[in-house]
């Protein structure tokens, strides 16, 4: 009996398109109606449990990574460029992204297409976390935004909140910071140094 093909993994196995950075391909973790966190295991592939969400706090969008991206040195040198930090580290995980789409997405574990419009520059526990703003191809209501600006004010601070209070715990500091905000033609550059850093990373 011949052995059935294994499944590629997310992260190294699938391409973030031939389009990449205009459109990229994103593989999504989570959805909004998630109650629990989950994240790609880095060493299967598969989807893991990483914790139940305690706080009230749901990811108003899509959220997942661009595959063969890798948030290394590059992407922490243009972060400490760009905030006038001194960022010496990415966080060592492919480039996050938040997919904005009308539809009722009910699950990860998918691939689609996006159109990056924007990003946000986080610094988590002083490590480069970018996170990409994106719509879903073709959306019939979100596809008409071209760039962050765009969008409307409250869908941007929603976002914004949710990163910033996500990993928040009781009565212990806030961990995440938003070093700045910024639109399609930085994403692009984001997500094209993020590729070039995964290129770079060690075997």
């Amino acid at each position: 009996m011949a052995k059935t093909p294994s499944k590629a993994h997310p992260w190294h196995g699938i391409s973030p398109g031939d389009k990449a950075p205009h459109i990229i391909t994103a593989f999504i973790e989570i959805v909004p109606t998630d109650t629990v966190k989950y994240e790609i295991d880095k060493e299967t592939g598969y989807l893991k449990i990483d914790r139940p969400q305690q706080y009230s706090n749901i990811i108003p969008a899509l959220y997942g990574f661009v595959p063969r991206t890798f948030c290394g040195d590059g992407i922490a040198k243009l972060a400490s460029e760009r905030s006038g930090r001194v960022i010496e580290l990415g966080d060592g995980d492919p480039l996050d992204i938040c997919v904005l789409t009308e539809r009722e997405i009910t699950h990860g574990d998918i691939l689609l297409q996006a159109i990056p419009i924007g990003g946000f520059r986080l610094i988590d526990k002083g490590e480069a976390d970018d996170k990409i703003i994106a719509v879903l191809k073709g959306d019939s209501m979100y596809g008409q935004y071209n760039d962050l600006s765009e969008l409307p004010i409250a869908v941007v601070k929603r976002l914004q909140h949710y990163f910033l209070t996500y990993k928040n715990l009781p009565d212990e500091p806030a961990v995440m910071e938003l070093a700045s905000v910024y639109g399609r033609e930085e994403a692009l550059e984001v997500i094209q140094t993020s590729m070039e850093d995964y290129a770079n990373m060690p075997a």
